[in-house]
């Protein structure tokens, strides 16, 4: 009898544990996830061969109550392969149902960019790379919002001569 309570009670969390995993924690709080997309892509200058970029990221926030963040992580993949990686340590706050714009520089390591750059070739005449950008906005009581954009940009290629 006492094995039958143990086992109900472990399937029951079970159950509960996979439900919230699914459900995600703004859905535990009546929230909304946040829209993360790609506002725009510029130059930085680089350390030698790699290359380095500025992307900015527009967060909208379409909930009651602001988000207070701190820091954020990217991953790039262009063409369908790993492209640049990015950190930055900015705090700030999305309004309640408003938006901002946060800049993160970006990495391209340069084996890395060699290997693209013979993807950036069939590309090359369209001027448009697909994109699937990953990344994480910290911060907030449940550590912080994982979000994913995915689509085309254009790439700026006036200082990519230090290949």
């Amino acid at each position: 009898m006492i094995r039958h309570r143990v086992a109900r009670f472990v399937h029951l969390l079970l159950f509960v544990v996979v439900m919230v995993s699914l459900d995600g924690c703004a859905g535990m709080f009546g929230r909304d996830p946040l829209h993360v997309s790609v506002a725009g892509i510029e130059p930085l200058e680089g350390q030698g061969m790699e290359m380095r970029f500025n992307l900015k990221l527009r967060v909208q926030n379409p909930n009651e109550a602001p988000v207070d963040f701190s820091g954020v992580s990217v991953e790039l993949d262009l063409n369908g392969k790993s492209f640049a990686t990015g950190v930055s340590d900015q705090i700030g706050t999305v309004p309640r149902f408003g938006e901002t714009v946060i800049g993160v520089p970006l990495t391209v390591p340069a084996f890395t960019a060699v290997r693209q750059a013979f993807a950036f070739a069939d590309s090359a005449q369209t001027g448009q790379f697909p994109y699937v950008l990953r990344g994480r906005l910290a911060g907030g009581m449940t550590g912080g919002t994982r979000f994913i954009d995915q689509g085309t940009l254009s790439l700026p290629m006036g200082d990519v001569s230090g290949l």
